[in-house]
Order: structure tokens, then sequence, then C-alpha cells
């Protein structure tokens, strides 16, 4: 994703008047335009495919699990003498 998309993101936040705003995609985003949203006044968050990916595991959201694990510990209290 290119800073031309970016930019009239952050002009339509600007006609809205807001002054907050996230710019998902699936793919990934150029390094201009990257540098492009750390100079604008509006706060923008770029969410890349790679970091959409983990947010939708970590919050299990459109993911299946396949495999699920048990942490064991000992319980050293079985051990003891009564």
């Amino acid at each position: 994703m290119g800073r031309p998309e970016i930019q009239k993101f952050v002009g339509a936040l600007h006609g809205k008047k807001a002054r907050k705003g996230v710019f998902l995609t699936t793919g990934t985003f150029s390094a201009d335009a990257r540098d492009y949203v750390s100079h604008v006044d509006s706060r923008v968050v770029l969410v890349d495919g790679n970091e959409l990916a983990g947010y939708m595991i970590d919050h299990d959201l459109g993911v299946t699990p396949r495999t699920t694990y048990a942490i064991k510990r000992v319980d050293s209290d079985y051990f003891v003498d009564e």
C-alpha cells in the first residue's frame, strides 16, 4: 500500500475533522507511506497483513485452533509423607 492511498485517507480524516484513524491492509505498507504518517498532524495507525493476522490469532477472530498444549508442573505436596 503506497503513500497516495494514505494521503487520501488522511484527507478524508481532515474532511470529517477527525484526529485519529486506523488503516488496515492485508498486504504491506511502503516505507514512503509509513514515513508520511509519521509527519502528519492526525494520528494514523497502519495495520498491515502480518499485524492483522497476529491480532486475529490473539483475539480468536476468524481462526480455528489446530492443537492445544497443557503446561504442567509437579505438585510437590503429592510427594510429602503424611
